[in-house]
């Protein structure tokens, strides 16, 4: 399935909208977004409302530049700019310096999005892109954690159970809330899945590859919890720390680098969750939301491919 057969599925698909037939899609998504803004700003204060409007301005100024330079109509009013400056910024660190936000920002708008095309023509999340850019180059800021109101330099929920270094985990309603260290948009369980239940009513995501994907993690790490004699704590803090429900809902839905089809959506979720089950448990960094949906959209177009309806009646292409 090439690029303009998916984008012309999603757009006829009757059940979920696409900014491509639906340009206040983005607006919804942005609207969907604010419930994790407002709890990121009032936990993290002035520090993440600059990486925030860091990121947002700076996306929405290079995508001006980059459809001008490239002599393409201006759509502003399809807001994609300010999703992608948007989600990067709620993946960031509160801490993060200002102007290391803007680069990775510019860095997603640019390389990710325009050099392939633009919108609808990109093969990998823009904002996760943005933000494994910005662990790979600046990794000891992209890494510094804040405390939530008191700003004071601590390890996240994931850090304290990976490094198992006595420090005492937050209670589940911490997480469940979002009083606890991380990102400025990942922390609050409750703002996070009231944005994704509305995106669901709205018609803009389909339930199975969040569901498969939660559902995934929460299995696995039960499992993961017997072997090592611990309680329904263990899934439990797994399935609310870190970027787990962010991803769920707002980057493994995505329109253009996420399957098309029903089974392939769940062939999705499952292998997202797999992938960060696997490197949290496994892999050298505590948190793995990012790098698996990254590792499934590389594998979108081979779902697509082998799960799209069989064609029955048509006349074979010669090869």
């Amino acid at each position: 399935m090439n690029k303009s057969d998916k984008i012309l599925l999603v757009t006829s698909s009757p059940h979920i909208h696409s900014p491509y037939n639906v340009p206040d899609a983005m607006r919804d998504v942005i609207l969907s977004l604010i419930p994790a803004l407002i709890c990121g700003l009032y936990f993290f204060g002035l520090p993440a409302l600059k990486v925030v409007l860091g990121c947002v301005v700076t996306a929405y100024i290079t995508e001006l530049i980059c459809l001008r330079a490239s002599g393409k109509e201006v759509k502003i009013r399809e807001q994609s700019a300010v999703v992608t400056g948007l989600l990067l910024a709620l993946c960031l660190p509160p801490s993060l310096p200002l102007w290391m936000a803007a680069t990775g920002s510019a860095f997603a708008i640019v390389i990710v999005k325009h050099l392939f095309g633009g919108l609808g023509q990109n093969i990998f999340n823009p904002a996760l892109i943005g933000r494994a850019f910005l662990l790979a180059s600046f990794p000891v800021s992209m890494t510094r954690w804040s405390s939530p109101l008191d700003g004071v330099t601590t390890a996240t929920p994931l850090s304290i159970l990976k490094e198992a270094s006595g420090q005492p985990l937050p209670e589940l309603s911490q997480l469940f809330i979002g009083n606890v260290a991380g990102s400025i948009g990942e922390t609050s369980v409750i703002a996070l899945l009231l944005g994704g239940i509305f995106l669901l009513y709205r018609g803009h995501i389909d339930w199975r590859t969040p569901l498969s994907l939660l559902a995934t993690v929460f299995i696995l790490t039960t499992v993961a919890g017997i072997v090592r004699g611990a309680g329904i704590e263990y899934p439990l803090f797994h399935l609310f720390s870190g970027a787990l429900f962010l991803g769920a809902f707002f980057m493994a839905t995505d329109w253009v680098t996420t399957p098309v089809t029903k089974l392939g959506r769940i062939l999705f979720g499952i292998g997202s969750g797999c992938l960060i089950v696997m490197i949290r448990l496994k892999g050298g960094y505590p948190e793995g939301v990012a790098y698996a949906i990254l590792l499934m959209n590389v594998v979108t177009p081979l779902i697509d491919r082998y799960t799209k309806a069989r064609v029955f009646g048509g006349v074979k292409r010669n090869a």
